[in-house]
């Protein structure tokens, strides 16, 4: 049901940006800008069911805390990365939005070469 609410809310989005961009086009930017904010809000509440997820499988499993919170870095990094080469590449700036893309991926890509290197780790470990 939340789905279609943000559906709704997006569409809402749409069709005000429309009817204000042929008469007042800096204001279709905020109405974008602000329904992006509520759609994120929105998908903020969501990660704290991720990070309940998540802390139940750390009491079930014995794993390194630093990988999980790792985790979440990362998929935060993915969502405001995300969002902000959204709202950049509609404000008629893709270039910088695709910087910050490449910015995000670059920044995950560090915060995982710990676990990945962990992994090789333990992959070795087996094979000796």
């Amino acid at each position: 049901m939340e789905m279609v609410r943000v559906s709704l809310l997006g569409i809402t989005g749409i069709v005000l940006g429309f009817l204000l961009k042929g008469t007042r086009p800096e204001y279709s930017f905020y109405v974008s800008l602000g329904i992006g904010v509520c759609i994120l809000m929105m998908a903020v509440g969501k990660l704290d069911y991720l990070y309940e997820a998540l802390e139940t499988i750390r009491e079930t499993i014995p794993i390194d805390s630093g990988y999980l919170s790792a985790l979440l870095k990362m998929i935060g990094i993915a969502y405001v990365g995300q969002f902000t080469s959204g709202i950049c590449k509609d404000a008629g700036y893709a270039a910088i939005g695709g910087q910050i893309e490449l910015f995000g991926k670059l920044v995950i890509m560090s915060l995982s070469m710990p676990i990945l290197l962990a992994l090789l780790e333990t992959v070795h470990a087996f094979l000796e």
